[in-house]
């Protein structure tokens, strides 16, 4: 069973960097799985630079809705990078609108913890490891506005459920990794 490795942080912490860096180290083939939707030119030359910036022979797989179907896809004695569930959710909730109403999340956030699931599922029955990147945005102000809410909350959730399912995790700070301890019983 292959391993799922988690790596959170803030913007700008260094945490795409550190996945790339994890997945050299297996000394695997990498397949690098990008959410990312550069739908104007300043992320059309975000996404080209980050591209460049990675080893020539890592294959790229543009993956914005269904980075699941990607993953199960992969060479399974690939490492995989999966880079990021942060901007999968918000891509998968932008056709919500900028007002979400409560009635609105539960159906998304039902189809967000199965496709996790399925996540987790297909990871573990790879043969290379599978590192996740996602954004921590719940150490910050409350947004104030609906959707910015909604997006807080429902990425936590999907955070939570990978973190949970991972065998290794970090919290990536100013460029500095913490190994994040194993989910279990309190430290008393």
């Amino acid at each position: 069973m292959a391993e799922l490795w988690f790596v959170t942080g803030g913007a700008r912490s260094g945490k795409s960097s550190h996945a790339e860096r994890l997945a050299a180290a297996t000394g695997r083939p990498v397949t690098f799985i990008a959410t990312m939707e550069p739908l104007d030119e300043e992320l059309v030359r975000r996404v080209e630079s980050h591209r460049a910036a990675r080893p020539a022979t890592w294959e790229t797989v543009e993956a914005p809705l269904d980075p699941v179907a990607a993953l199960a896809a992969a060479d399974p004695a690939h490492c995989v990078v999966l880079d990021c569930l942060s901007l999968w959710v918000g891509n998968r909730m932008a056709p919500l609108g900028e007002s979400p109403t409560p009635d609105d999340l539960p159906g998304l956030e039902g189809e967000l913890a199965a496709e996790v699931a399925r996540l987790v599922e297909t990871a573990r029955a790879r043969v290379g490891e599978t590192v996740v990147v996602t954004n921590e945005v719940g150490s910050g102000l409350v947004p104030p506005y609906p959707l910015g809410r909604a997006y807080r909350d429902v990425l936590g959730r999907v955070n939570q459920q990978v973190s949970a399912a991972a065998d290794r995790a970090w919290l990536l700070v100013s460029g500095r990794a913490l190994e994040l301890a194993p989910p279990g019983p309190p430290v008393v």
